[in-house]
């Protein structure tokens, strides 16, 4: 997979809840090239303690964005390891980078994503270069 880094705008009072937003991969980001059918990875590292709440949020951020153009799906894993670093990743499909930079930038806009104290995000966008089936 060919990898799209976001970069969240610059630093400003809403920032803090921008990157919250990162950990479910719906960034403020400019400067990536539309491409047809692109997938978001984004690895959260939880805090301890935090799993229910951090889960709570992506689902608020789910039912938001599953109604916005270009949302195709999205799934929520949790790692089998107590002690993985990752406890959750996340992995959507939108039709294109253009799609999902609005519907980020719509969900920050209103701040719909719920802060988490501490949460690690680690999100980038991607495109199928190969697969089998």
């Amino acid at each position: 997979m060919e990898e799209i880094m976001l970069a969240p705008s610059t630093p400003e009072p809403g920032f803090r809840r921008a990157k919250a937003a990162l950990a479910l991969g719906f960034s403020l980001c400019a400067g990536a090239p539309a491409l047809a059918d692109v997938t978001l990875i984004n690895v959260f590292e939880v805090p301890e303690g935090r799993l229910s709440e951090t889960i709570s949020a992506w689902e608020a951020a789910r039912d938001y964005l599953e109604e916005q153009p270009g949302y195709v799906s999205t799934e929520l894993h949790r790692a089998l390891a107590e002690d993985a670093r990752f406890a959750l990743v996340n992995v959507a499909i939108w039709r294109s980078v253009d799609d999902f930079m609005a519907a980020s930038r719509a969900m920050a806009e209103n701040d719909l994503f719920p802060e988490v104290e501490g949460l690690g995000v680690n999100p980038a966008l991607y495109r199928v270069i190969e697969g089998a089936e």
